[in-house]
């Protein structure tokens, strides 16, 4: 599963993996992948030095990189205290009531929610930078468009590659102007935030909007004859988030949500903007539900959205409140129905690809060529 862009950066197969956790991160770079480690969640640079360190000590000398959630237009003099004063009443009241209603246990006193989506700010942003670029990371990528021109001139200067995901061949345009180096073409189908665009169709629109950029396919891939058709649409390689919740490296620390994950169909998901106030695909839940039907208050708009729920995210998460569990992740889910290491994932998508790539040739009648 090699591509120009795979020997470029140095891997063995053309997989980009895209994790929260550290050590599938270092365990995709060690399969011969890339390992993207998800940095929204950190807040403390001592928590992402820390992190970034252990890949280091992990990865055995395999390249590896970090995804931010960075605004390419900045805001300025806005704190988190500022944001969190705009959330109506009645929304706070809401949450409170649904929380209430399926009997969700307050958190210890004097513990504070261990999920906040402040990420998307960009002061935090630019010191999860300040850290990540003492390590020798391969490459930047940015989920919400084309990083800050300064950015990209900072990652530039290091030898860092850039990518921004898009979903649609207009945002990738734009990402081509702005210097990215890599387009993530990132499908209807995927986890987290999406546009409304299937992979099948927007990947070929991709590529031949950016020409000669590399394009990376996202979005409802998680087997190696998937990988072999993103590349026959003209990518240069597959970003994979969803594949690896259910690996035995992952730190859900929730057996109720793996239990959810592995029973889960491709229909079991919804495109929601429960979680942060923009459209993600995740699990359809109780909670979802409660937050799109047309009888409540209706989700507030990014960044409102994901402070207003952050502490109840984590109270659902830390009681493992199975009504209301859930996670971003993409239709692939209906594929997870087993924990395996990263390595079998990856020797399944090595001999998926293998397997299709044979199949083509014999249709085409090029057997044993």
């Amino acid at each position: 599963m090699q591509t120009e862009l795979s020997k470029q950066l140095g891997v063995e197969h053309a997989v980009f993996g895209f994790t929260p956790f550290p050590a599938v991160a270092a365990a995709i770079s060690r399969a011969g992948g890339f390992g993207v480690l998800g940095a929204v969640r950190y807040t403390a640079p001592d928590d992402l030095k820390r992190d970034l360190d252990w890949i280091e000590a992990h990865a055995e000398g395999r390249p590896y990189g970090l995804d931010v959630v960075m605004p390419a237009k900045k805001v300025e003099g806005v704190t988190e205290a500022d944001v969190e004063a705009m959330i109506p009443e009645g929304h706070r009241a809401f949450v409170q009531e649904t929380l209430t209603k399926y009997g969700v246990p307050e958190l210890a006193r004097g513990e504070a929610s261990g999920w906040r989506i402040t990420g998307w700010m960009e002061q935090v942003a630019r010191t999860q930078l300040d850290v990540a670029f003492d390590y020798p990371i391969k490459l930047l990528a940015n989920a919400l468009g084309s990083p800050p021109a300064d950015i990209v001139a900072r990652a530039h200067d290091r030898g860092v590659l850039v990518a921004a995901l898009a979903g649609s061949a207009r945002h990738a345009r734009k990402h081509q102007e702005a210097a990215i180096d890599i387009v993530v073409a990132q499908g209807y189908e995927a986890g987290g935030h999406t546009g409304e665009i299937a992979s099948m169709v927007l990947t070929p629109e991709v590529v031949e909007a950016v020409d000669p950029l590399p394009v990376l396919a996202a979005g409802g891939i998680g087997s190696g004859q998937q990988v072999a058709a993103a590349l026959a649409l003209g990518a240069q390689g597959v970003w994979l988030g969803s594949l690896w919740l259910t690996t035995t490296e992952a730190e859900l620390h929730s057996p109720a949500l793996t239990r959810k994950l592995l029973a889960a169909g491709s229909g079991d998901t919804v495109r929601s903007r429960a979680l942060t106030g923009k459209p993600a695909r995740q699990l359809r839940t109780e909670w979802t539900d409660a937050w799109d039907d047309p009888g409540g208050p209706g989700t507030l708009p990014m960044p409102l959205q994901g402070l207003l729920v952050a502490e109840a995210v984590s109270r659902i998460q830390k009681y493992e409140v199975e009504p209301l569990l859930g996670t971003p992740v993409g239709q692939i889910v209906g594929r997870m129905t087993s924990e395996r290491s990263v390595r079998a994932v990856f020797d399944d998508l090595t001999r998926g690809f293998e397997e299709a790539v044979d199949r083509i040739n014999r249709i085409a009648g090029r057997s044993g060529q």
